[in-house]
Order: C-alpha cells, then sequence, then structure tokens
C-alpha cells in the first residue's frame, strides 16, 4: 500500500493511550486518526452509519485504496474504518478499539451519553 514502514505495535500503544484519556468523541476519533498517521498508516478515514447509510467522517491523509473494517458496537453496525495498511487484523482491531466513539448516527434520546 505504501512505501512508509508502519508501526503498528507503537500505533496500537497510542491508540490505547488515547482511549484512555477519553473526551470528545469527534476530539478522540480525530486524535486516533492523526496518532495511526503519524506511525505510518498514509491515510486513515472514520465513516459513520446515519439513516442507514454511510457518511464520511473525519479523515487524514491522501485518500487510497485499503483495507476496510466495519465498526460494530453492541452488534449493530455504526460505521467503518478504512485504514491504507496491508494487515486487516490490523484494521478490525482498531475499529473495535473505537466503536465507542462512532455512535454519531445513534439517538440517545435526549440522554448525555459518556463511552
Amino acid at each position: 500500500m505504501s512505501g512508509r514502514s508502519i508501526d503498528y505495535r507503537g500505533a496500537l500503544e497510542a491508540v490505547d493511550r488515547i482511549l484512555n484519556r477519553g473526551g470528545d468523541a469527534d476530539d478522540v476519533l480525530r486524535a486516533v486518526l492523526e496518532a495511526l498517521h503519524e506511525r505510518g498508516v498514509p491515510f486513515a478515514t472514520v465513516r459513520f452509519v446515519e439513516d442507514e447509510r454511510i457518511v464520511d467522517g473525519p479523515s487524514i491523509g491522501r485518500p487510497t485504496d485499503g483495507i476496510e473494517a466495519p465498526v460494530v458496537y453492541e452488534g449493530a453496525q455504526v460505521g467503518s474504518l478504512e485504514l491504507a495498511v496491508d494487515d486487516g487484523a490490523f484494521v478490525e482491531r482498531i475499529a473495535t478499539l473505537i466503536s465507542p466513539y462512532v455512535l454519531v448516527g445513534w439517538d440517545t434520546g435526549g440522554e448525555e451519553w459518556s463511552p
């Protein structure tokens, strides 16, 4: 996918730190994408399920083909994650980790929600 070397272990550690810190979902997702990009992932994007369709969310890098994995939360697809990498298991792992922050399309019924 890219001539750049990807630091998969460092990327996972950085994502764990960001998620442990928590915060606003938009800020967390942008920080995750930035951390992935800084560790060699040339392109990363999150898409959201909104009104039963996929809509673009935050992204970083130059769009290029990558591996896409569904983002599933409590059994329902809430979005997708695409990373320009060669490791599908890595994409699936990151998609699982960020799933609580990809709930844009979910209606909380006015209740405040925190992942």
